[in-house]
């Protein structure tokens, strides 16, 4: 699913877009996309809670499912507003640990047993260091430090 502003996202807010899709009929999918790539890819914390509400409010009109399951989804959802925003791309994501995932099980699918639990991170290592498998920088690295924007539990969770 390619993003308003280009690239693709992924986990987990692409699995609750496809749940809030599963919840619309399909003449409103498209309507529905839009309103929420407008919300999850706004440029601040603000504008994305801003967004979320008026989100809630014209689709508890139009499709009361879709606006529950949004709301279900809780704070859990949004909690990349918490990071600086140069790392919100990433943390909205889970591509490059599944591409990760992925270019493993494809290297290992030759390896019938690997011989303990150990073996699994030194291969990993060792198909990392020879270049085998290459990751990308996480966006935003250079703020990794920086402490997270606080946030309430929910303690219904």
């Amino acid at each position: 699913m390619e993003s308003a502003k280009g690239g693709f996202f992924n986990s987990p807010t692409v699995h609750k877009h496809r749940n809030l899709l599963g919840h619309a009929s399909k003449r409103l999918h498209d309507e529905l996309s839009e309103d929420y790539r407008d919300m999850i890819y706004a440029d601040t914390a603000a504008e994305v809670e801003t967004r979320r509400k008026a989100f809630l409010r014209k689709w508890r009109l139009k499709c009361r499912a879709v606006a529950d399951s949004l709301e279900e989804a809780g704070d859990r959802l949004f909690s990349f507003t918490r990071l600086d925003p140069s790392q919100w791309k990433s943390a909205r994501t889970t591509n490059a640990i599944e591409r990760l995932n992925e270019e493993f099980r494809r290297r290992i699918k030759t390896q019938t047993v690997l011989s303990c639990a150990e073996t699994v991170p030194m291969l990993l290592w060792a198909l990392l260091a020879s270049g085998q498998i290459q990751m990308r920088k996480v966006d935003g690295w250079e703020t990794l430090s920086q402490p997270l924007v606080p946030m309430s539990l929910d303690l219904a969770s």
